[in-house]
């Protein structure tokens, strides 16, 4: 039996929630964003590899708040670290509106305790760190020259030149959907009866 709440405004509790399980996922955002770092490929699957891993801390955090925002919070809050870290831009700013958005509205509609719903809404939120390696495609010559001037090496430069086509480009929209599938499908396995429990089923 779904035990979710007909008050759908966020209290402290769930702010105190959200806030924590978005650091969770901004910690795993920060690990493959360092992995990033060794090789461009790493950076360009980044969106897919997060989607794998922060599957766990989304779908806990949205079976706790079963309200409209929690989501859209959890993009604000990692967009937040990335802006004081320096690692924000216009790009994942557009993203994360859209994704969180999307999210929202799914969310909404399967009224929060849907599995179904709340999947497809993970999938959607993956969607908001692919505006990271997006410009690379984007700008492709002011990027590179950008990340040069910035003293990255002549060879990882030169990896990211190679690896910019339109099949990687390809790659990179499709990892966030087979890595959101295979996050849902591990939080699900590891976190069954929490689900169950919460009425999301």
């Amino acid at each position: 039996m779904s035990n979710v709440r007909t008050d759908k405004k966020l209290k402290g509790k769930d702010l105190i929630t959200i806030g924590i399980f978005s650091a969770i996922y901004f910690v795993i955002n920060f690990i493959f964003m360092l992995c990033g770092g060794i090789h461009p490929i790493m950076w360009m699957l980044m969106p897919g590899f997060i989607a794998v891993f922060a599957g766990i801390p989304f779908m806990l955090m949205v079976a706790k708040v079963q309200k409209t925002g929690a989501v859209f919070l959890m993009g604000f809050i990692t967009g937040l670290i990335y802006f004081a870290t320096g690692q924000f831009t216009v790009v994942i700013l557009i993203f994360m509106v859209i994704s969180c958005g999307l999210a929202e509205i799914s969310r909404y509609v399967s009224k929060y305790n849907s599995f179904k719903g709340n999947a497809l809404s993970y999938l959607f939120f993956s969607y908001g760190m692919v505006g990271s390696p997006l410009p690379i495609w984007l700008f492709k010559e002011a990027f590179l020259s950008q990340i040069q001037e910035q003293g990255m090496p002549a060879d990882y430069v030169s990896a990211v030149e190679a690896l910019s086509s339109n099949s990687m480009l390809i790659v990179l929209f499709v990892a966030p959907a087979i890595g959101a599938v295979i996050g849902i499908f591990i939080g699900k396995a590891l976190f069954k009866k929490h689900f169950e429990k919460a009425g999301i089923v």
